[in-house]
């Protein structure tokens, strides 16, 4: 890093990236695997991945986060909390340890605390590392974007290799139409299919974004529920309960016990340590991508 420059930050959604890298090779029904057998299609996907981003935006520092299981306080909350998620496929349950061997043999940290999703501890430490460092937050899910500022930017990893959206506050509302916080009250009254909470019961994406757009957020909303149609208003105040806790389980935590420095995270490989395992893993040819920021 060039002195008196400004880190930047790449915060890393690992299962996102696992699980694009693995859908992209099975769906063709191929499944790279080593001579012993061991299935490794969505960590040679992932470290393609991986290497693209840290190349088109050459952060300074990286660092991968993790989910640490199905359990965690969302779950505690609202039992269904993503229940609707099939099991991983047999052949991607082995990646999910060995995707972070090759992580740590490339001197990147893996991140993840028990009890919450690595969305938390990516916006714990968006927020923590904020104020020092420009930081970048890789990933393919949309509820990231409520972490947008000034100082944090949210990449969408889009179909295609090395297709990227970048967020800024400016690119979110030209697109969005809505602020950063108000990701969170959208999903409060429409819900996530995907996440399996339901918000408000017949009101989609349109009519919150039209009362989020008029009212700004749930509490204007709530305010002015003699002003809504009738039938917003009822489906509304019949599901009250729900929206409040939609809302809450759509917001990413961000004060998560995580210890980590941000010197943890600056970017420097040990090439002879990362062309070891990859060589076990028998992805030598990889090994050219990590040339510009290895040390020997």
């Amino acid at each position: 890093m060039t002195p008196n420059k400004q880190p930047s930050l790449m915060l890393v959604d690992g299962m996102a990236l696992l699980f694009r890298a693995y859908y992209a090779t099975a769906a063709s029904g191929y499944i790279r695997r080593t001579k012993s057998g061991v299935p490794t299609n969505a960590v040679y996907g992932f470290l393609r991945y991986l290497w693209d981003a840290i190349d088109t935006f050459k952060p300074t520092h990286v660092a991968c986060c993790w989910d640490m299981g199905s359990k965690t306080f969302r779950t505690e909350h609202f039992a269904a909390y993503k229940g609707n998620r099939m099991e991983a496929p047999d052949d991607l349950i082995p990646q999910f340890s060995l995707v972070r061997e090759v992580t740590e043999c490339l001197g990147i940290p893996n991140l993840g605390v028990e009890g919450y999703e690595a969305d938390d501890c990516i916006g714990t430490l968006a927020r923590r590392f904020g104020a020092q460092s420009q930081v970048m937050v890789l990933t393919g899910d949309h509820d990231m974007l409520q972490l947008v500022n000034e100082s944090t930017s949210v990449i969408i990893m889009k179909k295609g290799h090395g297709n990227y959206m970048v967020y800024s506050p400016e690119t979110l509302y030209a697109e969005k139409g809505l602020l950063p916080h108000q990701i969170v009250d959208m999903k409060g009254l429409m819900g996530d299919t995907s996440d399996n909470y339901p918000g408000v019961r017949g009101i989609g994406e349109k009519t919150a974004l039209k009362l989020i757009q008029q009212y700004q957020t749930v509490e204007g909303i709530l305010a002015n529920l003699d002003s809504l149609a009738k039938g917003v208003r009822t489906k509304i105040e019949s599901d009250l309960d729900m929206l409040h806790l939609s809302r809450s389980l759509a917001e990413i935590y961000c004060e998560v016990p995580l210890e980590c420095e941000l010197d943890l995270c600056l970017l420097e490989i040990d090439h002879s340590r990362a062309l070891a395992k990859l060589e076990e893993l028998e992805m030598k040819s990889l090994a050219h991508m990590f040339g510009e920021a290895t040390v020997s």
